[in-house]
């Protein structure tokens, strides 16, 4: 059973199954299609049949076609004219670049909310950080990586900026995949747990220096995992060579 807090925000949490078979058009297809690569279901190199998912989805092949544009657009596919279309290797230069577009992004937001000194702020982020432990104690990854994208989502509303969360969403579909591999590594959704009290016990107290630590600690923590994610999957990446 939900609890008061879940059910709340169950509504938020759902997602159209990746088999339903009735119309959905270009950007529903891109959002799943979307979802299902930043989750690792399709993984990087994977071939991607646009016939198959037409039939799949249920539609003509026209809005398979436009769905794929759009990924390809942020980088999550590759488009061979007259041949073929895979998923995109993870970019690691790129995740680079949107981790510190996050960081420089949610230390204002952070300091906007601090600023204020509005006690409700956190509430739903505080509601959020619960489902997550929750989450954990079920081993229920997947629903562990939605809430923590909810988290940084609430904290931008409450700041005023809610469209600011989709600016970073779509930046960060290489960033999300390297989590995707770090997530289960041992003490990897501790450590996130640990760090998401501690950014709201931050604002919570107006202590700006004690929560942008806390975010730069959060949101560095997959990179300094990269020589590992590097070492075990190697096939997944494209990295720059080395002058």
């Amino acid at each position: 059973m939900h609890s008061t807090g879940d059910a709340a925000l169950a509504p938020d949490l759902d997602f159209p199954s990746d088999f339903e078979r009735r119309p959905l058009a270009s950007q529903g297809i891109y959002g799943s299609l979307r979802r299902r690569i930043v989750d690792l279901r399709l993984k990087p190199g994977e071939l991607l049949s646009r016939a198959q998912l037409a039939a799949e989805y249920g539609v003509s092949q026209t809005p398979v076609r436009d769905a794929f544009f759009q990924l390809q657009r942020e980088g999550l596919v590759e488009i061979f004219p007259q041949s073929r279309t895979v998923v995109a290797k993870i970019d690691v230069a790129h995740a680079r670049e949107t981790q510190f577009l996050r960081v420089a992004l949610e230390v204002e937001v952070m300091k906007t909310l601090v600023s204020r000194g509005d006690a409700s702020a956190t509430l739903r982020a505080r509601q959020i950080l619960s489902l997550q432990r929750a989450a954990v104690e079920a081993d229920d990854l997947e629903r562990f990586a939605i809430l923590d994208r909810h988290f940084h989502l609430s904290l931008c509303d409450a700041a005023g900026f809610p469209q600011l969360w989709r600016v970073i969403s779509e930046r960060s579909g290489h960033i999300d995949r390297l989590r995707a591999l770090n997530l289960p590594d041992p003490g990897k959704t501790t450590g996130i747990l640990d760090c998401h009290a501690d950014i709201l016990t931050g604002i919570e107290s107006a202590d700006a220096a004690a929560a942008e630590a806390a975010i730069r600690q959060h949101l560095s923590g997959t990179l300094s995992a990269l020589p590992s994610i590097i070492g075990r999957y190697p096939e997944y990446l494209e990295l720059q060579p080395e002058s």
